[in-house]
């Protein structure tokens, strides 16, 4: 394993020159005999470390994720002023991405092997990050999961209906236009927490206020449970964000 991620490493050899065979001549470029040439070994190698054909694809895959990742992270704002700009720029880099790298994006979407699939659920948590950065501050106006999975469909949408289209046809207003449109799908015009609060009262009085007036309106929760719920938002919302025992003193002896 220690050899796996060196840089001069047979294997990483071997994976760089499929990349490159792969992005240049498309998947029927990337055989066994010309893989090992360009990576300067012999075929036998390539099938002592990845099997075959379709388990060098996979090590591709992986490697395409790596670099993805290390992208998406140079460009990642764990507290970003903007959460609805943080929300364009992450679709950015994945639609960007998969314009410039057509023939990877594809292997990359292919990919079911363990490295890749590791690497596909990191990208996952940045994007559930972006979404739970939205919810908190109360821009969501969709559940989390549809909203990662709208952002993903649109995403892929994106890029594959650029690369469908002739070239001479193609308009980059289509990326805009499909962005926002995902933008509009999962957010509200304004944020239910105002922008200068933050913390969970913030977003517990958001909710309070949300709920609808009568019991049974809403048509998921009974009358006794949206009583409790108003009842814990209520404590919440008047606790301002203090630490839990500090709460819990001023309870038990009136602080």
């Amino acid at each position: 394993m220690a050899t796996r991620d060196t840089t001069d490493s047979p294997r990483r050899r071997i994976v760089e020159a499929a990349v490159a065979l792969l992005e240049s001549g498309g998947p029927d470029a990337v055989s066994t005999r010309a893989v090992a040439a360009a990576a300067g070994m012999q075929p036998p190698a390539i099938y002592r470390l990845f099997g075959d054909k379709e388990g060098l694809l996979e090590a591709v895959a992986e490697h395409g994720y790596a670099q993805f990742l290390e992208s998406k992270r140079a460009l990642l704002d764990p507290e970003p002023q903007d959460a609805v700009e943080d929300l364009r720029r992450g679709w950015d880099t994945v639609v960007e991405f998969g314009i410039s790298r057509p023939e990877l994006f594809a292997v990359m979407n292919r990919a079911t092997g363990r490295g890749a699939d590791m690497a596909h659920r990191a990208g996952l948590e940045i994007l559930h990050g972006r979404v739970r950065r939205l919810a908190a501050a109360g821009w969501l106006r969709v559940g989390e999961e549809l909203a990662a999975q709208i952002i993903q469909a649109t995403g892929r949408g994106a890029v594959i209906a650029w690369h469908s289209t002739p070239p001479e046809r193609r308009d980059p207003a289509l990326l805009t236009v499909l962005r926002e449109a995902m933008v509009a799908a999962i957010t509200r015009a304004e944020p239910m927490v105002p922008a200068e609060e933050t913390g969970p009262a913030a977003a517990a009085r958001a909710l309070r206020a949300a709920l609808p007036d009568e019991a049974g309106e809403a048509g998921v929760l009974s009358e006794a449970e949206q009583h409790l719920l108003r009842e814990w938002l209520t404590r919440l919302a008047a606790d301002g964000g203090a630490p839990r025992d500090q709460a819990y003193r001023r309870e038990d002896h009136g602080a």
